[in-house]
């Protein structure tokens, strides 16, 4: 089969038509630094769509397999197989100069990654295209976007399920077709830059255990040291800082890299010297003692309180003349408290939380099933028409999918790039004056979805489920935009405690640190319009109040240019979407409360947050008790 289909023709495919290499592992658990591939196969196809090369291997990992319930591959099956060394040097010569490929990229792009630095060899991989990622933004009629299923729906035969050759030669034919289905869309690739990565930042760190106690405030002037207190070390001392810092975590001190106003004390023999923290210490009053002090004070640190998980009494809603209701959020539920950070817009009324699967009164309407397009008009124009499409029970898309059912046009939208491949595929046309009175026309039965999500507005809220007796799913929490030409969004997250503060600095998620140490949160990219925070809730320790997920733009460019970003929330890599949201923020914003995940005694509960903010990420960050260095 070729990837050009009998409607177009090479020259019309452009830039769908590469050098592919499609890849697929089978590992012996989901942690690429800690795991190790069992199983590898490529296959090379060239921009004709004819495959050019093809192999594939078992390999002997040196450790137990893990789970062989799910990849058959046992120890008796591994025995003689070649190490991933003896393979890597023909694996790389496929890699290279092709753009690899493979269904949620990351996760074989990492573990591949950390084969290569093992073999002390780099990973010849400078671009990839994740086939998941690529189906989010087609978004064909599918329960899921798991392989088997995207294989069912285009057509693509499935023999063995988590084979690495089957599954490659599966993987073939989901490209091919979805190829097609984004030339029909005329969506740009979300191919995703891979520079060479050091072969340190493939060494495997340590998990950070995080204090056991809750932050009990600063010392008191001649006080004792509390457990949980936050301490932070500047300047040279006499004694070794991991001599300093091993003592006070065994006497349960919280040890950090930065000062915040939540700083219980800074340790320095240098208390008038111009460091960062010393700067910072000055200006939040934060005390400041001396080495000896602080040695001194080890030897007696008083007992704390031990952080317990939240229990709350459940949630009273009364009802208002909307049908929605204002809802008494958790303590520590308010955005961070940062010097001269105003939000662009005031809080809103929200949904009363509700079990998934609850019918939704307050969005249910004429556009009820309806996926609509907003094009042109002013940012507070488009974004006051997204706002109408929700309230009358529709969902408001930020880029043009197979799920999009209507486009509403306002002022120069007809001029939009987009409006000649939306006439072309015929999708209904509106202007402005349709959201007041929408008319109802019946929906194509291929536009239906099997399970619609969720669609909440600005600050609502829905419980995430976790099914009793089986293993708890690792939520995404995804974003999108429209492709940019000018500036780059970062979507980033905050691992917060009672405080509303990060336990220590490596709980704060960003492109620099992708993974917390613990691997219980980590920051995917799917594409230059799509970025992902992965959170495996159940293994959050207690002290976790909240994750805050944001996005942040780097340089001048702002989020009214920008114009929407929509997240989504789904259980697992590829599963269907348990909600969506559209959010907008005003005009002159620069980070971005997208949505946060918290709480609320023994259920967790996802909240779409929408809130805009003129600061950068710097002071969004200081806000939650974090010093990025310039």
């Amino acid at each position: 089969m070729s990837l050009v289909s009998a409607s177009f023709d090479l020259p019309a495919m452009g830039d769908y038509a590469r050098d592919w290499a499609l890849v697929d592992v089978e590992t012996s658990g989901l942690i690429a630094r800690r795991d190790r591939v069992l199983a590898v196969a490529v296959i090379t196809i060239g921009p004709d769509g004819e495959q050019t090369g093809e192999f594939s291997t078992l390999l002997d990992p040196g450790c137990d397999p893990g789970p062989v319930e799910v990849h058959g591959l046992t120890v008796e099956r591994l025995r003689g197989a070649p190490t991933f060394d003896q393979v890597a040097g023909r694996i790389g010569a496929m890699l290279q100069d092709r753009v690899l490929v493979a269904h949620n990229a990351q996760f074989d792009y990492d573990f591949l990654a950390y084969e290569f630095a093992r073999a002390r060899m780099w990973l010849p991989v400078s671009q990839r295209l994740c086939t998941l990622a690529l189906n989010r933004q087609v978004d064909p009629p599918t329960d899921d976007m798991k392989l088997g299923t995207l294989a069912a729906h285009y057509g693509a035969p499935q023999q063995r399920a988590h084979d690495a050759l089957d599954d490659t030669r599966v993987l073939a034919g989901i490209l091919r077709a979805s190829l097609r289905e984004a030339a029909r869309l005329d969506l740009p690739l979300p191919l995703v830059s891979c520079p060479p990565r050091a072969e340190s930042q493939f060494t495997p760190k340590p998990p950070k255990t995080p204090c056991a106690y809750r932050n009990p405030g600063r010392m008191a002037p001649g006080g004792p040291l509390l457990q949980g207190m936050k301490i932070a070390i500047t300047g040279e001392t006499a004694h070794a800082r991991a001599e300093l810092v091993g003592r006070a975590v065994a006497a349960g001190l919280n040890m950090m890299t930065s000062v915040s106003r939540h700083t219980s004390v800074l340790v320095t023999n240098e208390p008038a010297s111009q460091s960062a923290k010393a700067r910072r210490a000055a200006a939040e009053g934060v005390p400041v003692i001396d080495e000896h002090t602080f040695l001194r004070l080890l030897a007696d640190v008083r007992n704390g309180t031990v952080h317990e998980a939240t229990v709350a009494a459940p949630l009273t809603a009364p009802s208002t003349a909307e049908g929605q209701a204002t809802i008494a959020e958790p303590a520590g539920a308010s955005v961070p408290e940062v010097s001269a950070l105003t939000p662009s817009s005031p809080g809103t009324t929200v949904p009363a939380p509700r079990q998934p699967g609850e019918a939704d009164s307050t969005l249910v309407g004429p556009l009820t099933s309806r996926r609509v397009l907003v094009l042109g008009g002013t940012h507070a124009d488009a974004a006051a028409a997204r706002s109408r499409v929700v309230e009358l029970g529709g969902s408001a898309a930020v880029n043009l999918s197979t799920s999009v059912t209507d486009v509403v046009v306002l002022a120069d939208g007809d001029k939009d790039r987009r409006m000649s491949r939306i006439t072309a595929l015929g999708l209904a046309v509106h202007d402005a004056d349709w959201l007041t009175f929408p008319t109802s026309t019946n929906l194509d039965t291929a536009a239906i979805r099997p399970k619609e999500p969720h669609v909440l507005p600005r600050g609502g809220v829905i419980d995430l489920p976790m099914p009793a007796g089986k293993p708890a799913p690792e939520w995404y929490i995804t974003a999108t935009w429209a492709p940019q030409g000018d500036c780059e969004i970062d979507v980033v997250a905050f691992i917060l405690d009672e405080d509303e503060q990060v336990l220590f600095d490596e709980d704060f998620i960003f492109y620099g640190a992708p993974e917390n140490p613990a691997g219980t949160v980590r920051l995917l990219t799917g594409g230059p319009a799509e970025q992902t925070i992965a959170l495996h809730l159940a293994s959050l320790p207690p002290a976790t109040r909240k994750v805050v997920v944001a996005a942040a733009i780097d340089g001048p460019a702002t989020f009214g240019a920008v114009g929407p970003i929509q997240i989504g929330a789904a259980p697992g890599t590829s599963g269907s979407p348990l909600t969506r949201a559209t959010l907008d923020a005003a005009t002159t914003e620069r980070t971005l409360l997208l949505a946060e995940i918290y709480r609320r005694g023994p259920i967790r509960r996802l909240r779409a947050i929408g809130q805009g903010y003129d600061h950068g990420l710097d002071s969004l960050a200081r806000g939650y008790g974090v010093d990025i260095a310039n």
